[in-house]
């Protein structure tokens, strides 16, 4: 009898939507997800009500439910940062997990809620509007106020939270201070449905978060209240966000199958392991542990014993210095051309695919899509058409955390191939693709390609194409299929077609589309 999961997602972007219920495509479990008309837009809360009848008629006979408690309670992850709730309205939304736990005493809830975000540039584009004016100095008072409790201010730096505190209005401050505590709140709610064996496993994801600020604090308070409740088995805080449901899914595969995959970790760079990504508080490597663990898996010692490889393209350099997309290649930090060393890391890979090795590839060595001269020197070695998987997202977290899911299931069809077909196959060769097209494709060169030259002239820009989306939209789709027919076809594909583009915030940011493929290898 086949698991069924029913999951609520972090809001309706493919990334949160679309990404899990592909994984759960490639599975013999069934994913139920609600209708995208539930869920709101960007700023537009979701119908709380509908979801709530929602889950209610699909909890009644399901096995697993993947919550995301910031769309239960609020209505998505833009809308978790602009709310005006109490304590007690989110609360009320909290029970009705109790009441799900209660009509179905057999489900098993996997839950996960945000630590509020606090991005260090001032953008109103997914935050409250004042965060036009004064986004930054609130990141930087959470900063200074952090670091002047744990290792103190320098002179210089007391001065600066000086001025901070004097630039944010007052009103402005007790705002979002507010809202922080309830948000804060809702964690240690959270916790308590733990500890009362209503939800089975937590993750309190770390969105945009750095090692010192509000999110750091809040973090280190919610640990220290989950060792002291007994919970570390059962809670895990760690650096991410919109992946979160690729890996609780994963998870839930691996508890389904009684199956406990081991990756052998692989890195591009001596330093990467130690390296703090950019958006986020802590080591690589332990990213990379608290992601395994919380889909099910671990490390594996060795390459030999390894159900799957995971080659990590890692930077050689954290936080403020690691490189984006869109830095220009004599701008990256010295450490690029020097501590990563490329050719070595894809003569490692094909090493490990000659020798009929499962290898998934996080290419997280830049933040905001792929490292194209990795990407281009792995197409001239040929070596597209084996990996198996493949993700360079937006973060770090976001990477490793869609991955890893991956590498979960397709390890397991790999040790037990009588479980597969060609239709699970085809799935998640079409998962892969998708990947390539847009954290490669789309994220690291067609984004850019289409800011600098087809925005301007149709009097739009990155935030701003609400009144061109069609033209920009064919624009994209046009530079999406020259990509995959000069870097995909004849190695993923003998066919392959990009369609039905779209920009779903109608922005730049993030992109949707579908793929027509034809002798998939």
């Amino acid at each position: 009898m086949t698991t069924k999961v029913i999951y609520l997602p972090l809001d309706e972007r493919p990334c949160n939507y679309l990404y899990p219920q592909q994984l759960a495509a490639m599975t013999d479990l069934t994913m139920v997800a609600p209708p995208p008309e539930l869920l709101g837009r960007k700023k537009e809360r979701a119908d709380l009500e509908g979801v709530g009848v929602w889950l209610k008629e699909q909890c009644r006979d399901a096995d697993v439910l993947i919550v995301s408690l910031d769309m239960l309670v609020h209505g998505g992850i833009v809308p978790s940062r602009l709310h005006h709730e109490t304590v007690e309205s989110c609360q009320r939304r909290l029970d009705l997990l109790r009441t799900l736990k209660s009509m179905n005493p057999r489900l098993a809830i996997y839950g996960f809620n945000l630590i509020t975000r606090v991005p260090a540039y001032s953008s109103s584009e997914e935050e409250p509007e004042y965060y036009d004016a004064v986004g930054r100095e609130i990141y930087e008072l959470g900063w200074l106020t952090d670091k002047s409790g744990s290792v103190g201010l320098t002179e210089e730096e007391q001065l600066r939270l000086n001025e901070v505190l004097d630039a944010i209005p007052g009103q402005v401050l007790e705002d979002y201070r507010t809202r922080r505590s309830v948000n804060s709140a809702v964690n240690g709610m959270a916790l308590e449905l733990v500890e009362a064996g209503v939800v089975d496993y937590l993750v309190i994801p770390l969105d945009d978060n750095s090692q010192y600020g509000f999110s750091a604090m809040e973090q280190r308070a919610l640990t220290v209240r989950a060792e002291l409740a007994g919970l570390s088995d059962r809670v895990a805080i760690y650096p991410g966000a919109d992946e979160i449901g690729c890996t609780l899914f994963a998870r839930v595969f691996c508890a389904a199958k009684g199956f406990t995959p081991a990756l052998f970790v692989r890195y591009s760079s001596t330093k990467g392991p130690l390296c703090i990504p950019k958006y986020e508080d802590r080591s690589l490597n332990e990213s990379i542990k608290a992601h395994l663990t919380s889909a099910g898996a671990v490390i594996a010692d060795t390459s030999a014993e390894a159900d799957a490889i995971l080659m990590v393209h890692s930077p050689a350099v954290g936080q403020s210095e690691m490189a984006e997309t869109g830095t220009a290649l004599p701008d990256r930090h010295r450490s690029y051309f020097s501590e990563i060393n490329t050719r070595e890391f894809v003569q490692a890979m094909k090493y490990y695919l000659d020798a009929g090795r499962l290898v998934m590839l996080a290419d997280v060595a830049l933040c905001n899509g792929a490292d194209h001269l990795l990407m281009k020197l792995i197409h001239q070695r040929g070596l597209l058409g084996r990996l198996e998987g493949y993700a360079a997202w937006n973060t770090s977290g976001n990477s490793l955390g869609t991955v890893i899911a991956h590498a979960v299931i397709e390890s397991y069809y790999r040790r037990l191939p009588a479980e597969s077909d060609d239709e699970r196959r085809l799935g998640s060769r079409r998962f892969y693709i998708s990947r390539l097209i847009e954290d490669w494709g789309y994220q690291a060169l067609v984004r850019q390609k289409v800011c600098e030259e087809s925005l301007p002239g149709l009097g739009a820009s990155y935030f701003a194409l609400s009144h061109a989306i069609e033209e920009v939209c064919a624009r994209i789709e046009a530079e999406l299929d020259r990509f995959a027919e000069e870097y995909l076809s004849g190695q993923v594909a003998d066919r392959l077609k990009v369609q039905s583009v779209s920009l779903p915030w109608r922005r730049m940011f993030e992109v949707a589309f579908a793929i027509e493929t034809g002798g998939v290898h």
